[in-house]
């Protein structure tokens, strides 16, 4: 028997001074009629020396006519009642609790709502609704450690069956650690939800709280925004001239001449009050692409007469940038087998960076996800890593 619905042959198992009254209130629920359909019931829990089947019968067309006439309270009660009868099977139970926890949900009594919900998913509740009403029953405590406690589990034990946890888990999960202060695993969060689900907006999130971690270095700025402009979060006339800014400061002219021209080809440069500015950007990132490019032949000497392999891996990195990354990668590798590196987890993500851009995708996060460091350097090499899987 489902809730609200009597048929005629467990109507037939009553005693009919029980089962008629039970039945036509059946009947009137599915007519719409659920005043009416409670005063059949109550014609039904009149009749005396009722058995505990009898009881039952009442208790769950009680509970299912309250609901649906608004009457949240005797729901409850009835509803309570039923559960606690002990003649319901499994199935019966988790329907019964859920409809408990909604029912006192709607008499603001969060308490025993919350009560409710978590006997439901004891019993093996899976219903969507039921989890929305938990969060909002969490939210509205203010319980956000419950909140994390709860969302942490489910993307585990997605993440575990090898499935892909819920966007409303990573959501609640981040939502609850940036009230509680706890910063890197707020991070934490919102990679996996870039990683999940690649939108826009959670790349903007992610790469927009990175610079605020603890210890992260300014030297990647300029990785920041490679990133955003790779995931569509770079857009503003002022972002592409301080990207084209930043990637000729570090050395890399032939990428700082894409950088203009993509901010030519948007319309972000060219246009407006500073257009003759971002023109003259624009020549000097030509200028200086053409000197490199001059030179690289007498750079790579040098480099490789050096005694370390600083300068190899930097040269490696901005010929992979100019659009040469077989070479670049080379360089890297020659430069990391040299040693006596400055940085050499640096040198990883550029070798890392250097196979991504030569499309060799495993490669480039087997050894992205290699990199070590607390600095950002760690942090910037895993955001490459799953921009390298969705490329």
């Amino acid at each position: 028997m489902t809730a609200g619905c009597l048929t005629a042959a467990q109507a037939q198992s009553l005693r009919p001074e029980v089962g008629k009254p039970l039945q036509q209130a059946s009947e009137l629920l599915r007519a719409g009629k659920a005043k009416e359909a409670l005063a059949k019931v109550r014609e039904a829990d009149a009749v005396g020396g009722k058995s505990a089947q009898e009881q039952l019968m009442i208790d769950r067309m009680r509970g299912a006519a309250a609901q649906r006439a608004g009457d949240n309270a005797t729901a409850a009660q009835a509803f309570e009642s039923a559960f606690n009868s002990g003649k319901l099977s499994g199935a019966e139970q988790v329907q019964m609790a859920e409809s408990l926890a909604f029912a006192y949900s709607q008499l603001k009594d969060n308490a025993r709502a919350s009560q409710w919900v978590q006997k439901a998913l004891s019993l093996g509740s899976q219903s969507a609704q039921l989890k929305q009403l938990q969060a909002y029953l969490q939210g509205a405590s203010g319980d956000y450690s419950a909140i994390a406690k709860d969302a942490q589990g489910a993307i585990s034990a997605a993440e575990q069956a090898g499935r892909r946890p819920e966007e409303g888990d990573l959501l609640r999960l981040a939502d609850a650690q940036q009230r509680t202060n706890n910063t890197a695993g707020q991070f934490a969060t919102l990679e996996k939800l870039v990683a999940y689900y690649p939108k826009k907006d959670y790349w903007a999130a992610t790469l927009g709280r990175l610079p605020r971690k603890a210890g992260f270095s300014d030297r990647f700025s300029l990785d920041l925004m490679r990133l955003r402009l790779a995931t569509g979060n770079l857009t503003k006339t002022e972002e592409y001239m301080e990207m084209a800014q930043l990637a000729l400061q570090a050395g890399y002219a032939a990428e700082a001449k894409q950088i203009v021209e993509k901010g030519f080809a948007s319309g972000a440069l060219g246009t407006g009050a500073e257009a003759e500015r971002h023109k003259r950007l624009r020549d000097l990132a030509v200028k200086q692409e053409s000197e490199s490019s001059a030179s690289v032949d007498k750079d790579i000497a040098e480099a490789t007469a050096a005694k370390d392999g600083n300068a190899l891996v930097q040269l490696g990195s901005v010929l992979a940038s100019a659009g040469q990354a077989d070479k670049g990668i080379s360089l890297i590798e020659q430069g990391i087998a040299k040693g006596n590196l400055k940085r050499p987890e640096d040198a990883k993500l550029r070798l890392g960076r250097a196979m991504m851009l030569g499309k060799n995708k495993s490669k480039a996060q087997q050894t992205l996800r290699s990199v070590q460091g607390t600095d950002g350097v760690a942090d910037i090499a895993r955001l490459y890593a799953i921009l390298a899987g969705q490329s």
